[in-house]
Protein backbone atom coordinates (compact mmCIF):
# COMPACT_ATOMS: atom_id res chain seq x y z
CA UNK A 1 0.00 0.00 0.00
CA UNK A 2 1.22 3.85 -0.75
CA UNK A 3 1.16 5.75 2.12
CA UNK A 4 1.48 9.78 1.57
CA UNK A 5 2.96 11.60 4.37
CA UNK A 6 0.89 14.33 5.64
CA UNK A 7 4.27 16.50 5.77
CA UNK A 8 5.16 15.41 2.35
CA UNK A 9 5.50 18.24 -0.41
CA UNK A 10 2.17 18.33 -2.18
CA UNK A 11 3.76 18.33 -5.39
CA UNK A 12 6.12 15.15 -4.58
CA UNK A 13 2.98 13.28 -4.48
CA UNK A 14 3.48 11.38 -7.83
CA UNK A 15 6.57 9.97 -6.21
CA UNK A 16 5.22 8.93 -2.69
CA UNK A 17 5.41 5.09 -4.07
CA UNK A 18 9.71 5.68 -3.81
CA UNK A 19 9.33 6.19 -0.30
CA UNK A 20 11.09 4.27 2.28
CA UNK A 21 13.75 2.20 2.66
CA UNK A 22 14.43 -0.96 0.09
CA UNK A 23 15.81 -4.04 0.39
CA UNK A 24 16.50 -6.78 -2.14
CA UNK A 25 18.53 -8.67 -4.48
CA UNK A 26 19.54 -8.28 -8.45
CA UNK A 27 22.00 -9.34 -11.25
CA UNK A 28 25.16 -7.32 -12.63
CA UNK A 29 26.42 -7.84 -16.11
CA UNK A 30 29.13 -5.86 -18.03
CA UNK A 31 31.27 -6.68 -20.74
CA UNK A 32 34.78 -6.02 -19.40
CA UNK A 33 33.28 -6.45 -15.59
CA UNK A 34 32.61 -9.37 -13.34
CA UNK A 35 29.14 -10.56 -13.85
CA UNK A 36 27.40 -11.30 -9.85
CA UNK A 37 24.53 -11.52 -7.89
CA UNK A 38 23.79 -8.15 -5.59
CA UNK A 39 22.24 -6.85 -2.93
CA UNK A 40 20.94 -3.55 -2.54
CA UNK A 41 19.78 -1.02 0.10
CA UNK A 42 17.85 2.35 -1.06
CA UNK A 43 15.98 5.06 0.85
CA UNK A 44 14.05 7.33 -0.56
CA UNK A 45 13.07 10.42 1.77
CA UNK A 46 12.01 14.07 2.11
CA UNK A 47 11.79 16.47 4.38
CA UNK A 48 9.03 18.72 3.34
CA UNK A 49 10.88 20.26 0.66
CA UNK A 50 10.33 19.79 -3.61
CA UNK A 51 12.46 16.82 -3.64
CA UNK A 52 13.43 13.27 -2.51
CA UNK A 53 16.64 12.17 -1.24
CA UNK A 54 18.07 9.09 -2.46
CA UNK A 55 20.89 7.05 -1.90
CA UNK A 56 21.43 3.72 -2.88
CA UNK A 57 24.44 0.91 -1.54
CA UNK A 58 25.37 -2.23 -3.51
CA UNK A 59 27.41 -4.87 -3.19
CA UNK A 60 28.85 -8.51 -4.49
CA UNK A 61 26.94 -11.41 -3.06
CA UNK A 62 28.55 -14.85 -3.00
CA UNK A 63 26.99 -18.36 -3.74
CA UNK A 64 24.72 -18.55 -0.22
CA UNK A 65 23.61 -14.69 -0.77
CA UNK A 66 26.68 -13.20 2.17
CA UNK A 67 28.09 -9.82 1.36
CA UNK A 68 31.47 -9.87 -0.32
CA UNK A 69 32.15 -6.72 -1.67
CA UNK A 70 31.05 -3.16 -1.95
CA UNK A 71 29.76 -2.60 -6.06
CA UNK A 72 28.68 0.95 -6.69
CA UNK A 73 26.71 3.72 -4.02
CA UNK A 74 24.92 6.82 -5.13
CA UNK A 75 23.07 9.27 -3.89
CA UNK A 76 20.87 12.35 -5.37
CA UNK A 77 17.76 14.64 -5.47
CA UNK A 78 14.50 13.51 -7.35
CA UNK A 79 12.03 16.16 -8.60
CA UNK A 80 8.95 16.24 -10.61
CA UNK A 81 7.61 19.12 -12.18
CA UNK A 82 3.43 20.26 -12.67
CA UNK A 83 3.49 18.02 -16.08
CA UNK A 84 4.84 14.74 -14.61
CA UNK A 85 8.26 15.11 -15.90
CA UNK A 86 11.21 14.38 -13.54
CA UNK A 87 15.04 15.10 -13.05
CA UNK A 88 18.00 13.88 -10.80
CA UNK A 89 20.82 14.74 -10.47
CA UNK A 90 23.17 11.75 -8.96
CA UNK A 91 26.22 11.41 -7.72
CA UNK A 92 28.00 8.13 -8.21
CA UNK A 93 31.02 6.69 -6.08
CA UNK A 94 33.21 6.07 -9.25
CA UNK A 95 33.76 9.68 -9.63
CA UNK A 96 30.61 10.38 -11.65
CA UNK A 97 27.83 12.93 -11.64
CA UNK A 98 24.79 12.57 -13.60
CA UNK A 99 21.74 14.85 -14.57
CA UNK A 100 19.09 12.50 -15.38
CA UNK A 101 15.56 13.43 -17.14
CA UNK A 102 12.56 11.68 -18.10
CA UNK A 103 8.75 11.20 -17.11
CA UNK A 104 6.18 9.31 -14.28
CA UNK A 105 3.90 7.44 -16.67
CA UNK A 106 0.38 8.10 -16.74
CA UNK A 107 -1.79 5.70 -14.42
CA UNK A 108 0.90 3.78 -13.11
CA UNK A 109 3.59 4.12 -10.95
CA UNK A 110 6.81 4.05 -13.47
CA UNK A 111 9.66 6.20 -14.50
CA UNK A 112 11.21 5.95 -17.97
CA UNK A 113 14.92 7.94 -17.02
CA UNK A 114 17.80 8.62 -19.55
CA UNK A 115 21.35 10.77 -18.76
CA UNK A 116 21.15 14.76 -20.08
CA UNK A 117 24.45 14.99 -18.78
CA UNK A 118 27.64 13.18 -17.73
CA UNK A 119 30.79 14.62 -15.87
CA UNK A 120 33.44 12.58 -14.47
CA UNK A 121 36.33 12.40 -12.97
CA UNK A 122 40.05 11.57 -14.52
CA UNK A 123 40.16 8.50 -11.93
CA UNK A 124 36.29 7.52 -13.07
CA UNK A 125 36.26 4.52 -15.58
CA UNK A 126 34.78 5.09 -19.07
CA UNK A 127 30.96 6.32 -19.00
CA UNK A 128 28.99 8.09 -21.45
CA UNK A 129 25.37 7.71 -20.55
CA UNK A 130 22.38 5.75 -19.31
CA UNK A 131 18.43 5.09 -19.00
CA UNK A 132 16.73 3.41 -15.81
CA UNK A 133 13.56 2.25 -15.80
CA UNK A 134 12.12 2.63 -12.17
CA UNK A 135 8.51 0.29 -11.26
CA UNK A 136 6.26 -0.34 -8.37
CA UNK A 137 5.06 -3.62 -8.95
CA UNK A 138 2.89 -5.69 -6.85
CA UNK A 139 4.13 -3.65 -3.61
CA UNK A 140 7.71 -4.18 -4.74
CA UNK A 141 9.94 -1.39 -6.13
CA UNK A 142 11.69 -2.99 -9.36
CA UNK A 143 13.93 -1.43 -11.95
CA UNK A 144 16.75 -2.18 -14.74
CA UNK A 145 19.72 -0.05 -15.74
CA UNK A 146 21.30 0.54 -18.97
CA UNK A 147 24.64 1.86 -19.66
CA UNK A 148 26.97 3.21 -22.36
CA UNK A 149 30.55 3.42 -22.43
CA UNK A 150 32.67 4.80 -25.57
CA UNK A 151 33.27 1.03 -26.52
CA UNK A 152 30.00 -0.26 -25.11
CA UNK A 153 26.98 0.52 -26.86
CA UNK A 154 23.76 1.52 -24.33
CA UNK A 155 23.04 -2.38 -22.98
CA UNK A 156 21.00 -3.48 -19.88
CA UNK A 157 23.83 -4.00 -17.15
CA UNK A 158 21.99 -4.01 -13.41
CA UNK A 159 18.70 -4.87 -12.25
CA UNK A 160 17.16 -5.41 -8.80
CA UNK A 161 13.78 -6.57 -7.00
CA UNK A 162 13.39 -4.65 -4.09
CA UNK A 163 10.84 -5.10 -1.17
CA UNK A 164 9.96 -2.19 1.40
CA UNK A 165 11.47 -2.64 4.69
CA UNK A 166 9.49 -2.10 7.60
CA UNK A 167 10.54 -0.05 10.99
CA UNK A 168 9.42 -0.90 14.42
CA UNK A 169 7.94 2.91 14.42
CA UNK A 170 5.83 1.99 10.74
CA UNK A 171 5.18 -1.30 12.80
CA UNK A 172 3.48 0.38 16.00
CA UNK A 173 1.98 2.90 13.61
CA UNK A 174 -0.10 0.39 11.90
CA UNK A 175 -0.90 -1.29 14.97
CA UNK A 176 -2.21 1.97 16.48
CA UNK A 177 -4.92 2.33 13.37
CA UNK A 178 -6.19 -1.33 13.41
CA UNK A 179 -9.65 -1.98 13.24
CA UNK A 180 -11.18 -3.44 16.19
CA UNK A 181 -11.34 -6.89 16.05
CA UNK A 182 -13.53 -9.88 17.03
CA UNK A 183 -12.72 -11.56 20.07
CA UNK A 184 -12.24 -14.54 19.10
CA UNK A 185 -10.09 -13.18 16.20
CA UNK A 186 -11.48 -15.65 13.60
CA UNK A 187 -14.71 -14.22 12.85
CA UNK A 188 -13.11 -11.18 11.60
CA UNK A 189 -11.98 -13.30 8.67
CA UNK A 190 -15.81 -14.94 7.78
Amino acid sequence: MIQIPSDLNPGLVPLAFLLGNWEGAGVFDFPGEEKCNFGQEVVFSHDGRDFLEYTSHTWVLDAEGNKVRPLESESGYWRIDKDRKVEIVMVRDQGVVEVWYGGLADQKPQIDLVTDAVARTAASGPYSGGKRLYGYVKSDLMWVGEKATPDVELRPYMSAQLKKVVTPEEVAEMARNLPDMPDDGIAFFR
